[in-house]
C-alpha cells in the first residue's frame, strides 16, 4: 500500500478536525492558519462526566515534526491537569500508550481520545486537580 505523504495526511486531519467528527468532546485544528508546514496544532478535551474533570475544558498544544506521522507528535497540556504521564512542571505528555506504541495510522484524534479515556479511568477520575483555568 502506498504511503500517504505528510502534508496530505495533515490535510486529512485538518478536515476531520474542522468537521468535528465524533461526539464533540474532543477537537483540534491548526494553531495558525498561515502555518504552511502544518506543524503547530491546538487541541481541546471536554472532561468526561462523573469525574473531577466534568465540565472542564482542557487546552493542549501539538507539534507535528517533519517525521510525522511516522513518529508521534509532541503533546503538551496548556491547561493544568493532574494526570499520570503528564509532567507537572510543564504539561508535556510524557507517557501515554498510543504515543509509546505509535502507529502511522494514529493521529491527533487518537491522542485526544486516549487522554480523555485516561481522565475517566477509575484510578484517575477522582484525582485532585489544580484550580480550573490555571495554565502551565
Amino acid at each position: 500500500m502506498a504511503k500517504v505523504p505528510r502534508n496530505f495526511r495533515l490535510l486529512e486531519e485538518l478536515e476531520r478536525g474542522e468537521k468535528a467528527i465524533g461526539d464533540g468532546t474532543i477537537s483540534y485544528g491548526l494553531a495558525d492558519a498561515e502555518d504552511m508546514t502544518m506543524s503547530h496544532w491546538n487541541g481541546t478535551i471536554i472532561g468526561p462526566g462523573h469525574t473531577v474533570h466534568e465540565n472542564r475544558i482542557y487546552s493542549l498544544k501539538f507539534y507535528c515534526g517533519p517525521d510525522y506521522p511516522d513518529k508521534p507528535p509532541l503533546v503538551q497540556f496548556v491547561s493544568k491537569i493532574n494526570l499520570p504521564g503528564v509532567n507537572q512542571s510543564n504539561g508535556k505528555v510524557e507517557k501515554l500508550a498510543c504515543l509509546g506504541d505509535w502507529k502511522r495510522n494514529y493521529g491527533m484524534q487518537t491522542v485526544l481520545s486516549e487522554l480523555r479515556r485516561e481522565m475517566a479511568n477509575p484510578s484517575n477520575k477522582k484525582l485532585s486537580q489544580p484550580a480550573e483555568g490555571s495554565t502551565f
